[in-house]
């Protein structure tokens, strides 16, 4: 049994961050995942569940929640027309690929180099929330072709490896390639679904010792983690995406870039010190 003066304050906080990653993923379309890895290994090392494959579970658990939140933010997004069907069709079966090619490299990664490769990645996300300008441009269309089928299956493969929804890669990508940022945000929480869909169904078969799994585990994705998470997520999340489409969100923007450069600072520390 766990100590109630640990357990009690580690799940309210699970329940504010939960509620910050859905309101982040309705509002900005990054996924609340790059949210919900650092409070999730934050309370399984704190209940004493510290493994080389701790971060598996983190990300796993992560993916399992961004289906329930995409899926939400995508029905808000489309009630208002922002949705761009086109992009996920044609994106789809490359970031599907990508996301299970994801799935069975983390599943031989340890803990620390997953840290290490998230607070990489995640500074490079911040840097581009903090000084990223809305009318930078790198082509007038998203591309197709060969270009698609390589950029399609590094979204996904990227966003498994870091247990994000596809909007942190999606978004920039969308906006460069000149899609408006509503609806990149919008069409941003599809990618999230065509992630986590199929990378959350392999990591159902990815086993973790039972010596060093957390209670309800099951492959390697916590349900009690993941029903913390998705009980807020649920809530805030069409919140997010109400909000996207009423405010400016450059100082959002920025402050949700400081946030993730310290997230990221800290998994850097955790991998290296």
């Amino acid at each position: 049994m766990f100590d109630l003066s640990t357990l009690l304050p580690l799940l309210g906080l699970l329940l504010v961050t939960s509620a910050f990653a859905g309101l982040i993923a309705g509002l900005l379309g990054v996924g609340g995942g790059i949210v919900l890895v650092p409070a999730f290994l934050f309370t399984f090392e704190t209940l004493g569940f510290d493994s080389p494959q701790l971060m598996q579970i983190c990300l796993a658990t992560s993916l399992a929640t961004i289906i329930v939140t995409s899926v939400r933010s995508v029905l808000s997004h489309n009630k208002k027309g922002a949705v761009d069907w086109d992009i996920l069709k044609t994106w789809a079966p490359g970031i599907a690929i990508g996301a299970l090619i994801g799935v069975a490299t983390a599943a031989r990664l340890r803990t620390d180099f997953l840290q290490a490769l998230f607070g990489c990645l995640a500074i490079v996300i911040g840097l581009y929330f903090a000084f990223g300008g809305k009318n930078w441009r790198l082509a007038p269309a998203m591309p197709t072709g060969w270009r698609r089928a390589a950029l399609s299956p590094l979204v996904g493969f990227l966003s498994v490896l870091m247990g994000i929804g596809g909007g942190s890669f999606g978004v920039p990508t969308m906006s460069l390639c000149s899609v408006p940022m509503h609806r990149a945000v919008a069409t941003a929480a599809g990618f999230g679904v065509l992630i986590a869909v199929p990378s959350v169904a392999a990591f159902l078969l990815v086993p973790i010792p039972a010596e060093v799994r957390p209670p309800l585990t099951i492959g390697s994705v916590n349900l009690g983690a993941f029903a913390v998470a998705i009980s807020m997520t649920l809530i805030t999340a069409p919140m997010g995406a109400k909000l996207a489409h009423s405010v400016k969100d450059t100082t959002l923007r920025r402050s949700f870039a400081v946030f993730i450069l310290i997230v990221a600072a800290n998994m850097l520390r955790k991998a290296f010190f």
